[in-house]
């Protein structure tokens, strides 16, 4: 099936569809973050991350050769941004502090009073236009200071998230309810402990679960924190949120093989944090602890809890967050076959290729096949593994070229997404939220600016980075307001963007 036969299937079906509708309270909003956005990356007194270092350094590892220096420039067009979460009715906006400009050497002995205004500017316009900050602590930007030490492969840096969150819970919490503190530690680092995004470090299956430790435990740390120091005045919410693909056997002889890449993928994040028991998945570390004997390891290359650290992690959460957008199927790689190094490629731990059925419609990003009922899947196996606990989606959208403001597609993409969220609604998960990513075309990582995600286009070749709402934000606007993902609204078909 062509994308555009699919996307005429669902036009069909979505005009006959009766009223489906969220239930009261259940709150829309939408997403960006700090590197991608902001740009202003030398402005004031900030300091240098790893993305800025990561682009300078080495331009050829972006597909483009583009960086995030200025980016969608919301450093000082936040005031705009404010105005088309307004125009979409949304009731929250997630967005992401950088450590750097708040922290400029990562420590937290020297504030920014800069980056400190800057976010509390940001917080409180958004406030007076009814709008929700939720605040994600870190999505990807660790200050290159912290990194010359050894970024998260050194166990103290839990600590200095720690403190850095301290700051940050002290300067906005009387404001900020709902809190992220990892975004995305599965590509923090399995992609970044395999040479491909920031800080460009090859150490799969070593550095990658040293970090994997370390990031579990900055993000304990942080919720430890806040629920001994801050939570009985200001009684937020804080937990962390993961990237989660949903995965199917390619066939009846996958299954098996199918429960341990979610194991390592999924619940190598979830289970000590969500599960009774905590620690880590008893497979995953049964499986690691073999290979590595295999390998002439003297001891796992997965790095264990102590109980103190089990008991930390365990129940450190309010809600579960996750950001989903694909599935994939799983099949055994063949005798020599090549396994991809990009971590929807494939796992070369379990020696593991991910690939697609061939009626899923594909999008801009090679990794990325349409499959709606994956979502509905992967929401219900949370509840099965971890009970009622409320479940919040941080991110979910759709990718392009962004050369047309008419982007039916993604409208489908959403509505279609929506409908599975709605269905595990009736399933009995208790889904609490949804987050369309993004907010707006922004630097989209190694795809710089050939990907677009955002419901609005920005134009990359203007001083003012014009933005300009596509036809999703008016799909998106009506969703918001009347809860219906079936919802009445305008837009104006001619709208194209040239030269894109």
């Amino acid at each position: 099936m062509t994308w555009m036969q699919a996307v005429i299937i669902c036009a069909a079906v979505c005009v006959a569809a009766a009223e489906r509708r969220f239930p009261e309270g259940f709150k829309f909003g939408a997403a960006t973050a700090s590197y991608q956005v902001e740009g202003a990356w030398n402005v004031s007194d900030k300091g240098e991350n790893i993305w800025d270092r990561f682009v300078h350094s080495r331009p050829e590892a972006i597909s483009d050769r583009s960086t995030g220096d200025v980016a969608c420039d919301s450093y000082h067009r936040w005031q705009e941004d404010i105005q088309l979460l307004v125009d979409m009715n949304v009731d929250f906006y997630r967005f992401s502090i950088s450590w750097s400009r708040l922290l400029p050497t990562g420590f937290s002995q020297r504030v920014s009073a800069d980056g400190a205004r800057y976010y509390g500017d940001l917080i409180d316009g958004l406030l007076a236009k009814g709008i929700e900050p939720i605040v994600t602590l870190y999505h990807w930007d660790l200050p290159q200071p912290l990194q010359d030490l050894g970024g998260w492969a050194n166990p103290m840096i839990s600590d200095w998230f720690a403190d850095y969150a301290r700051v940050a819970y002290n300067l906005y919490g009387d404001r900020v309810k709902t809190w992220v503190t990892i975004n995305e530690p599965t590509v923090i680092c399995d992609i970044g402990y395999n040479n491909l995004i920031a800080p460009g470090l090859e150490s799969e299956g070593r550095g990658s679960y040293l970090c994997t430790k370390h990031v579990l435990l900055a993000h304990a740390k942080a919720y430890r924190l806040y629920e001994r120091d801050f939570k009985p005045k200001y009684q937020g919410q804080v937990s962390l949120t993961n990237h989660m693909m949903w995965f199917e056997p390619a066939t009846e002889q996958d299954v098996e093989l199918t429960e341990l890449v979610k194991t390592l993928s999924i619940q190598r994040y979830c289970h000590p944090i969500f599960s009774s028991e905590g620690g880590w998945p008893p497979a995953l570390e049964r499986y690691i602890a073999e290979k590595s004997r295999e390998e002439g390891e003297p001891r796992s290359r997965l790095p264990p809890f102590t109980q103190e650290e089990k008991e930390m992690l365990r129940g450190s959460y309010d809600y579960l967050g996750l950001n989903h957008y694909t599935t994939r199927t799983v099949r055994p790689a063949a005798p020599g076959e090549h396994i991809g190094t990009h971590l929807f490629d494939g796992f070369k731990e379990l020696g593991v290729v991910l690939g697609a059925k061939p009626e899923w419609p594909t999008t801009m990003s090679h990794w990325f096949m349409v499959h709606p009922e994956g979502l509905r899947a992967l929401l219900v196996s949370m509840k099965q593994q971890y009970g009622d606990v409320p479940i919040f989606i941080m991110e979910n959208g759709l990718s392009d070229t962004g050369a047309d403001l008419d982007d039916q597609p993604r409208v489908d993409y959403y509505r279609s997404y929506l409908e599975q969220v709605l269905l595990a609604i009736e399933d009995g998960v208790r889904v609490v939220g949804y987050t369309a990513w993004s907010l707006l075309d922004n630097f989209e990582w190694m795809d710089g600016y050939q990907s677009r995600y955002g419901l609005h286009h920005v134009d990359f070749s203007s001083e003012l980075r014009t933005r300009t709402a596509r036809r999703s934000a008016r799909y998106y606007a009506a969703v918001a307001r009347t809860k219906d993902i079936h919802a009445q609204y305008q837009f104006n078909k001619t709208n194209t963007v040239k030269g894109v």
